[in-house]
């Protein structure tokens, strides 16, 4: 069914060659690698990291979470090839964390052990959600309808990741854009290479190209793609993570409950990634047995990251999706691959600092074909709904308007509410578009009258009967 239904390459079961499997994880490894290192880079200077070498040990940590997870996810969770990594989502109430008074004077260990409290205290909440079966229950309110607006807006809420990254340097960036295209669309007919690494192939040429116009002189240090060594030969070889490296995690009332916000926004996410993911790898729909199974193994791999202090918890990344969808190979092998390869490395000091050197023009360039995958992978749900109905075309236009509106509107005028935690809430759920579109169109398409034929339900049921 997959094979030629969705042109994959290989599917969820297949196991490629040994030699590809290694590389086509590593090229995972490559396209997590902007946003896992991205996150311990905002949360430093929030926790109060200054320390160069200590920012390289929170992102080695970061990623070696990333591939524990991983594993235990796509062996025991929900079985997707879907990679885990540090959530955004969290972000939001970990700087209200680690902005709170009593903070305001202590050591980043000490605010880092308050963070690792309530991430930890959230993992518990969310592995309850799964295990319960309560998320399995909602399943049945939640149709095509909900799902389009929120996969699409995880592309489309990312968009100031895209162009204002690659812009920074057009000619870099732009090269980075032209070459995934060049190589996933163009020539993947023409050989076997493009096909299996078009991301891998762009991210190296464009990289090669930066360092030797750094060599020329032409990018000199402070161009945005200047590539620079520095920080690779001031990485230490080798450091393993370990449990409670920063110290026992403290928890505190006004902290968890501010960071539950975060991880209900992370669980919406996750639920519209698996979707995506499904549909992208050729598995069936997934089901309410595999949905409540992939976010208890998100809870417990928020747990793990709570435990070795990674500053944010693991959600599934919508960023390998899109590369399952470029490269139209969707094994679970290959993605269990690329989970040892990010153990691995992620002990390997100097081989996660070299990745550091990749100017940020390639990162954007990379996350503007990234996200319109995932964009137009939410939009492909909408083949089940009636597109001539007004209440559908409503519901589906107001979800996209507002999950885009609203967060621009919390940003410009966050609550100021009491108690802190309330506004802590509101604010996190308020600026995450996918929760707010999602939320919008629930409540909608369950509550305006409409036939299951039209809703989408009658098709979306007969596809997902084997899941």
């Amino acid at each position: 069914m997959t094979d030629k239904k969705t042109s994959l390459l290989y599917g969820i079961n297949d196991n490629p060659p040994p030699l590809e499997t290694i590389i086509l994880g590593f090229q995972h490894y490559l396209t997590m690698f902007g946003s896992t290192v991205a996150i311990p880079l905002l949360l430093a200077p929030a926790l109060g990291i200054t320390d160069p070498v200590q920012k390289g040990w929170l992102i080695a940590t970061m990623f070696f979470v990333s591939g524990i997870t991983t594993l235990i996810q796509t062996i025991w969770g929900n079985r997707l090839p879907i990679v885990q990594g540090g959530t955004f989502s969290l972000l939001a109430p970990t700087f209200a964390i680690c902005g709170m008074a009593a903070l305001a004077n202590v050591g980043w260990e000490v605010r880092m052990q308050h963070v690792q409290g309530a991430i930890i205290a959230g993992s518990v909440f969310e592995i309850i959600v799964g295990a319960s079966g309560m998320v399995g229950r909602l399943l049945k309110y939640v149709g095509p309808i909900t799902i389009a607006p929120t996969i699409a807006l995880i592309g489309l809420a990312l968009f100031k990741f895209g162009a204002p990254e690659a812009g920074r340097h057009w000619p870099i960036g732009g090269l980075t854009i032209f070459l995934i295209i060049l190589f996933s669309q163009y020539l993947r007919s023409k050989n076997r290479t493009f096909e299996l690494y078009p991301i891998l192939l762009a991210i190296v040429t464009a990289w090669v190209v930066s360092g030797i116009f750094t060599v020329l002189g032409i990018f000199p240090e402070g161009h945005p793609s200047h590539t620079s060594l520095e920080n690779l030969s001031n990485a230490p070889w080798f450091r393993i993570p370990y449990p409670f490296q920063w110290g026992f995690p403290q928890f505190g009332v006004a902290a968890i409950v501010g960071m539950f916000a975060g991880y209900i926004a992370s669980i919406v996410e996750s639920i519209g990634d698996y979707y995506a993911c499904a549909r992208l790898s050729g598995a069936p729909m997934p089901g309410k047995e595999t949905i409540n199974r992939g976010i208890t193994f998100e809870g417990i791999g928020c747990f793990i990251a709570g435990v070795f202090g990674t500053g944010n918890g693991t959600t599934s990344y919508s960023e390998n999706i899109g590369a399952i969808g470029l490269t139209r190979v969707g094994s679970r092998r290959v993605v269990q691959a690329g989970a040892v390869i990010m153990i691995l490395l992620g002990t390997v000091s100097k081989f996660g600092a070299l990745f550091t050197t990749i100017p940020q023009p390639i990162v954007g360039g990379m996350y503007c074909a990234m996200f319109g995958m995932i964009t137009a992978v939410g939009l492909s749900n909408l083949q089940f709904v009636d597109l001539n109905s007004t209440r559908n075309l409503f519901i589906l236009g107001f979800a996209f308007f507002m999950g885009l509106s609203i967060p621009e509107y919390f940003i410009q005028n966050p609550l100021q509410l009491e108690p802190v935690w309330l506004a802590n809430i509101f604010n996190t759920l308020g600026s995450t578009g996918m929760a707010v579109g999602a939320f919008s169109a629930l409540i909608l398409d369950n509550t305006i009258p409409g036939t299951d034929e039209e809703r989408g339900l009658k098709a979306w049921g007969n596809s997902t009967e084997s899941a």
